[in-house]
């Protein structure tokens, strides 16, 4: 029996969806949809609630929930990661906090700045662990990443894990229909060109019917900067830098040095930027999964829609041989020509019976290779870290971090990473050597 193995079944949403679209695609019944989680409780949930689903869709897929991971992983051929390590408490909670003592403040800190680098260090271990067990027992699956950081993870299973791996994410089938809808534009027949590296890929060309539909698009947009509304930041970008950016404003105000500043408090207000989102996030999530986790639970059926979720239509295309496209993560190797080959960059891929194939682009407009580089060189830097365990690379990664940066000197900074690493204690215990001491100005607190 084939086998499709989901690591971090314990978020039991978003389970429900990818592998809920599993089963309702003809082409996948029969295969062993095998759970992984280290937290039993949500295991034991995502199961139940997956066995509902299969009833109600009458699916020839066999669920099977496991406690031993190389065991979940032996014999698959496709292994979906969705994995937290550190969770919301307390490593999240220890991302924001520590950083608002040195004046940082962050939107979402999952995938650069100081959150996203500390998140990539205790992750990555663990993802090396997993490329481990299937490189012993399922060498020739595919690794589907949705987790983040998305551009570093994807990079270290690639180089350092010898795993076929390519990394999901939702920002670029997202880009067009809510750029569209919030400037009140029909999307019929809109054709979009799209690449840069994930959470910061560019919307490079936009037409109908061979109209190109930027000018408009500008238009509606200078229009909309007179109120206030969710996607200011994305706007502001669009108008100094020529493009549209794929990725939310909550995530890029963190991306640049421009928007979330100490020194000029006004700016929160003026792109309506807001501060500690993820956490509020994650809090309104327990308690809304609280609310509801019962009536789910005692659920015999329900109900489910396939979802725009990639892994599915991945692994259909791949079995039927039947192409189907995506927006991938994968190495660069010269696809996009003035960003470094060993950067992670997406791009849209063909996928296929034999596997992922991404597509040639050629060179970005400049000024959008450049703010590219600007994230990449934190996350080769924290890739370096992780991989040879020298404490100094977390410094270098934190230094080059644009937001980071522009709010802190050297000395905060490394004071910064200091405070984290020993915050985060057995979450990286490769780093708990000696370290570097800096001198702090006691305006910092």
């Amino acid at each position: 029996m084939k086998k499709i193995t989901f690591i971090g079944a314990g978020s039991t949403v978003f389970v429900r969806n990818v592998l809920g679209d599993v089963m309702l695609t003809p082409a996948l019944q029969g295969f062993e949809l095998a759970l992984f989680d280290i937290d039993e409780k949500r295991l034991n949930e995502s199961e139940t609630l997956l066995r509902a689903m299969k009833k109600t869709a009458n699916s020839q897929c066999e669920i099977k929930s496991y406690t031993d991971r190389k065991e979940a992983l032996s014999g698959a051929k496709y292994v979906i990661n969705a994995i937290q390590v550190g969770g919301y408490d307390p490593c999240t909670i220890t991302d924001f906090e520590i950083p608002k003592k040195y004046g940082l403040r962050q939107t979402i800190a999952d995938t650069l700045g100081i959150g996203g680098i500390f998140r990539n260090l205790r992750t990555i271990p663990v993802l090396l662990d997993i490329a481990a067990d299937m490189r012993e027992v399922c060498p020739d699956a595919w690794f589907l990443n949705y987790t983040n950081p998305m551009a570093v993870l994807t990079s270290v299973m690639n180089i350092a894990g010898g795993i076929k791996t390519v990394g999901l994410c939702h920002s670029v089938q997202h880009c067009i229909p809510d750029l569209f809808k919030n400037l009140d534009m029909d999307t019929t027949n809109v054709r979009a060109k799209i690449a840069g590296i994930n959470h910061m890929a560019w919307l490079l060309e936009v037409t109908r019917d061979g109209e190109d539909l930027y000018p408009e698009i500008k238009r509606r947009a200078a229009e909309k900067q007179k109120e206030k509304h969710y996607d200011m930041v994305r706007f502001e970008l669009m108008n100094r830098f020529g493009y549209y950016v794929t990725e939310s404003s909550e995530h890029n105000a963190e991306y640049h040095p421009y928007f979330i500043k100490k020194n000029h408090p006004e700016l929160i207000e003026r792109f309506n930027i807001p501060l500690d989102e993820y956490p509020r996030r994650c809090v309104d999530q327990i308690r809304e999964w609280g609310e509801v986790r019962d009536s789910l639970m005692q659920s015999e059926s329900l109900e489910h829609t396939r979802s725009p979720e990639y892994a599915s239509y991945i692994i259909e295309a791949m079995e039927t041989d039947i192409p189907f496209k995506i927006a991938g993560n994968v190495m660069n190797n010269g696809l996009i020509t003035n960003l470094p080959k060993d950067a992670c960059v997406e791009v849209p891929c063909l996928v296929d019976a034999s596997g992922v194939t991404p597509t040639y682009f050629g060179e970005l407009p400049p000024q959008l290779a450049a703010l590219n580089q600007t994230n990449i060189n934190t996350q080769r830097l924290t890739i370096e870290a992780a991989l040879t365990g020298k404490r100094e690379h977390i410094y270098h990664a934190a230094m080059l971090d644009p937001h980071t940066a522009a709010e802190l000197t050297i000395e905060e900074i490394v004071a910064l990473c200091d405070e984290l690493i020993e915050a985060h204690g057995d979450w990286l215990p490769q780093f708990n050597g000696e370290r570097q001491v800096a001198q702090v100005p006691q305006t910092v607190s």
